[in-house]
């Protein structure tokens, strides 16, 4: 079962992952705590896949700046509805809040972290750039630096085994202690920090949720691990398109319960 995975399947977990984790996200309120938690956790199988094949769409793209392009006009149209969906939480009990900008925009960062690693001939040159100059700027960023680093490492891993794995597992885990490095935030930033900050709410129930979402980033390191290496259908703008459209059902079915 798990050996006949190719690149098409994998994106239909990834997306499948993503809307169901954005439904708990955006609809905590009214979905029970049972399914919402297995819903949330699903939404780590999402980017560590996708970062895999940005990396991938990176090795063999003929024309990076359209590539880029691409990715930011779904970014932008998707903007408006990703705040309303997800940066601002529904009526008080859901415990996360994400920062301004979406995925798309995460993606992009990932490809021109690519871009430096290819250009900049210095190891030590391009740590750098990426550490006081790539890293920050990700913090407005869904996934947070988190995510630039899982499309990195997808790409400069060299072993093939490897590169699939290590940065679902790095996903999971350095979410995990992020959280934990939240517990008694409250007590010890000043609340306008915290009124302001981009990431997440400091919020004992995020910390409480992050295992399932571990759980999530590990199984996409599995599924990953299981590739076939093929391609199978074309998948063409499928993802793109999703994205968006996604956010516009959440928010209008919101919208209709009232919860927003």
């Amino acid at each position: 079962m798990f050996q006949n995975l190719d690149a098409y399947k994998l994106k239909i977990i990834a997306i499948i992952g993503m809307i169901a984790s954005h439904m708990a996200i955006t609809w905590w309120d009214i979905i029970p705590v049972w399914l919402a938690l297995p819903m949330y956790a699903s939404g780590g199988l999402t980017f560590p896949i996708m970062g895999y094949f940005v990396a991938e769409g990176y090795k063999h793209t003929s024309n990076l700046k359209k590539y880029i392009l691409r990715i930011l006009m779904f970014g932008v149209i998707a903007l408006p509805l990703h705040i309303a969906a997800l940066t601002f939480p529904m009526g008080g009990g859901n415990p996360v809040a994400y920062p301004f900008l979406n995925i798309m925009f995460t993606i992009i960062l990932g490809l021109l972290s690519l871009y430096l690693y290819d250009k900049i001939k210095s190891r030590v040159i391009f740590w750098i750039v990426y550490i006081i100059v790539i890293v920050p700027v990700s913090m407005l960023f869904e996934w947070w630096f988190v995510g630039t680093t899982v499309v990195l490492l997808s790409y400069i891993i060299l072993n093939e085994k490897a590169r699939r794995v290590v940065p679902s597992v790095f996903a999971g885990v350095l979410h995990f202690l992020l959280a934990i490095s939240t517990i008694g935030a409250v007590n010890t930033i000043p609340e306008e920090f915290l009124d302001n900050f981009p990431g997440v709410i400091f919020d004992p129930e995020f910390v409480s949720i992050m295992p399932f979402f571990l759980a999530g980033c590990l199984l996409a390191g599995f599924l990953l691990y299981n590739y076939n290496g093929e391609r199978g259908k074309s998948m063409k703008y499928l993802f793109y398109i999703i994205y968006p459209v996604h956010f516009a059902v959440l928010v209008g079915v919101a919208l209709a319960l009232g919860i927003l």
